[in-house]
């Protein structure tokens, strides 16, 4: 069965370069014939891994292309989904899987109301990637990808091809609790990274700012449901931040290179979804707003 990819980012080029090196074919698409057109011209993704570099040819096509989908992996940017899986949607087969590969929450939820007749699996991710250029991704730290979906619980076959890629993964039946405790972790430390400018590890000399940010998220998370994702929650922040002191959030990365950010899906979620359920979160909200200016400031979308 091929897996139909979207989205060349550096999520999505990891995935596809290690499935097409273990034999299972794979499908890129791209959204427009500019882009198919450098990456032809670009001659196929280049995997960076372990400091060797390979180039793999594989075949990409336009979202208007032919032929059915069964199979369909969505790797772009949390505000990109709903729109990138939109004009695909006729060609998706009565009974397509969609792998959402998405940060944050909501952008799931849109995706899987445009396409009712898919299964939509929910993924979270903890694997470290970057490009250095257009189609050439560099391995950058062995992660972890959970699954799960949590309107049918059994494993699908396909997790058999992640296996044979060296995609180290897990199905979950708790999906969205795993999901909750990374947007969270990410709450509790990308914004602030943002504010005062640094990295990770900056965050050592805030403790006060980080605690009260994760004791709201543990209300938060417990009133909405969620009461395995909020546990240790401040504990697991501090790991990780000291854990990866010398990177740069993924917010503060998009930020200093003028790209847009996934506000909306991480505490833009968090913060509607505590007014959704009456949950006082004061410091969240104020630190929303905050984040907002600041992105103005920086001529950037604030959704």
């Amino acid at each position: 069965m091929t897996w139909h990819i979207l989205g060349a980012g550096s999520l999505g080029s990891l995935w596809t370069t290690r499935l097409a090196r273990a034999g299972v074919p794979v499908r890129l698409i791209l959204r427009d014939p500019r882009r198919l057109a450098a990456y032809q011209a670009a001659g196929g993704l280049t995997l960076v891994d372990q400091g060797q570099a390979r180039r793999h040819a594989i075949p990409a096509e336009l979202p208007t292309a032919d032929g059915p989908i069964q199979r369909l992996l969505v790797a772009c940017k949390a505000y990109d989904a709903e729109a990138a899986v939109a004009p695909l949607l006729p060609r998706l087969s009565p009974d397509a899987e969609l792998v959402l590969l998405q940060n944050g929450l909501g952008s799931q939820d849109a995706v899987a109301l445009g396409a009712p007749h898919a299964r939509c699996v929910l993924a979270s991710s903890t694997e470290g990637a970057f490009r250095e250029e257009d189609f050439r991704v560099v391995f950058a730290g062995q992660g972890f990808t959970w699954l799960g979906d949590p309107l049918r619980p059994g494993a699908p076959a396909w997790l058999g091809d992640l296996s044979a890629a060296g995609i180290p993964h897990a199905w979950t039946p708790d999906i969205l609790s795993r999901l909750w405790r990374k947007l969270a972790l990410n709450c509790a430390i990308n914004p602030l990274t943002v504010l005062h400018d640094c990295r990770n590890g900056g965050l050592l000399e805030h403790p006060a700012e980080v605690a009260v940010l994760c004791s709201e998220l543990v209300e938060l998370l417990q009133r909405c449901g969620q009461p395995a994702a909020a546990e240790n929650l401040l504990e697991d922040v501090q790991r990780v931040i000291q854990a990866t002191a010398a990177n740069f959030s993924s917010m503060h990365q998009d930020v200093a290179s003028g790209r847009r950010t996934e506000i909306s899906y991480l505490l833009g979620h968090a913060c509607a979804t505590a007014a959704r359920h009456h949950v006082a979160v004061p410091h969240l909200d104020r630190l929303h707003e905050r984040l907002k200016a600041h992105l103005r400031q920086r001529g950037l979308p604030v959704t």
